[in-house]
């Protein structure tokens, strides 16, 4: 199995790309509240999330990696924080990450 084929059927399923054209249609946008979601499920899945990106208006508002947080790419603990810092500075944002689905887990579906 693919990476983004994992990402959909696990991940992503049953939340709405908020993509509508303003960055490569590879790429996943969702609501804060859908995000939530997506954090919780790659969590869950232990996957990598190597950085998250919220936009505002189709305009890039900021990014924070795990380096940011010198935490490992599979921590909650800083894609959590991350998360509740954008959500504190900014209403409204959409959010895109950066996932990386293990070897491990890929052979496994």
């Amino acid at each position: 199995m693919e990476q983004s084929e994992f990402l959909e059927k696990n991940v992503f399923t049953g939340l709405t790309n908020i993509n509508d054209g303003f960055d490569s249609e590879n790429i996943y946008y969702f609501s804060e509240a859908d995000f939530e979601i997506v954090l919780q499920r790659a969590e869950h899945f232990g996957l990598s999330i190597y950085g998250i990106e919220p936009w505002l208006n189709g305009e890039m508002f900021d990014v924070l990696s795990h380096d940011s947080f010198r935490k490992k790419a599979t921590d909650p603990k800083w894609y959590n924080k991350a998360f509740s810092e954008f959500k504190k500075r900014q209403e409204g944002l959409a959010y895109a990450a950066s996932y990386k689905v293990s070897k491990k887990l890929l052979e496994r579906e």
